[in-house]
C-alpha cells in the first residue's frame, strides 16, 4: 500500500501535520488499515527528503504543518494516471500457507480450507453489513464515497477468496486417492522452478 502517495493526496487538499493525516486516512478508508502516526511521521520525513513536501509553518501548540511541492503534485498525477503494477504480486499468506500445507506431511489440508473458508465468510457478512449501513447513510461526501468503495473491493476480494477456496478444496478431492483422508501423500520433490506470474 503506498502510504507515501495517499499523505500526498491528503496535503494536496491543504496543509496538515502528522496526526492530522493519519486521523484522514483512517476516516477515508473507514480505518480498514490502522496508519501508526509514528510511520505518518517517517514518511513525512522521506517526502519532505525528496523534496515532494515541505514545512509549512506550526501552530500555537508547536503541530508542524507539511505541504505538497509542486514536485509532490506531479508524483501524485503520475500515481492517479499510473496502473497499479500486476508483475509481482504481492505475497499473500493464505495462497502460502495453502502451498505449504500440500507439501507438508501430517497437515489436514481440508481442515485449513474449511477454516479458512468459515473465517472468510464471517468476514463477507460484516463487510456486507457495514457497506449496507453505509448505503443507508449519505454517501453523497467523498468520505463515504471512498469508505464505500473500499468496502466493496473487500466485499469482491473476499467472494474471490471464497471461490479460490472453493476450487482449492474441488482439486484436493481429485488428487485424493479414493477412501484415502483428506491429507494428501507426501509430494515428490519439485523438478524445477516455475515462471512468475
Amino acid at each position: 500500500m503506498s502510504i507515501r502517495h495517499a499523505l500526498l493526496a491528503l496535503l494536496d487538499q491543504g496543509s496538515c501535520y502528522g496526526y492530522q493525516l493519519r486521523v484522514e486516512f483512517e476516516a477515508r478508508t473507514g480505518a480498514t488499515w490502522p496508519l501508526n502516526v509514528g510511520q505518518v511521521y517517517t514518511t513525512l520525513g522521506r517526502l519532505e527528503r525528496d523534496g515532494l513536501v515541505a514545512p509549512h509553518g506550526a501552530d500555537a501548540e508547536g503541530h508542524l504543518f507539511h505541504a505538497v511541492t509542486e514536485a509532490g503534485r506531479a508524483e501524485l498525477r503520475n500515481w492517479f494516471e499510473t496502473p497499479v503494477p500486476r508483475e509481482n504480486p504481492p505475497r499473500d499468506e493464505l495462497a502460502i500457507k495453502l502451498a505449504m500445507a500440500v507439501t507438508v506431511s501430517g497437515v489436514d489440508v481440508s481442515a485449513v480450507i474449511q477454516g479458512q473458508r468459515r473465517h472468510s465468510t464471517k468476514a463477507l457478512q460484516d463487510y456486507t453489513r457495514l457497506r449496507d449501513q453505509a448505503l443507508d447513510g449519505d454517501t453523497d461526501r467523498r468520505e463515504d464515497l471512498g469508505w464505500l468503495l473500499v468496502l466493496e473491493q473487500l466485499i469482491f476480494r473476499t467472494e474471490a477468496e471464497i471461490r479460490w477456496l472453493d476450487n482449492c478444496e474441488r482439486r484436493l478431492v481429485r488428487r485424493r486417492p479414493e477412501g484415502a483422508s483428506s491429507e494428501l501423500p507426501p509430494a515428490e520433490a519439485p523438478t524445477g522452478r516455475r515462471g512468475r506470474i
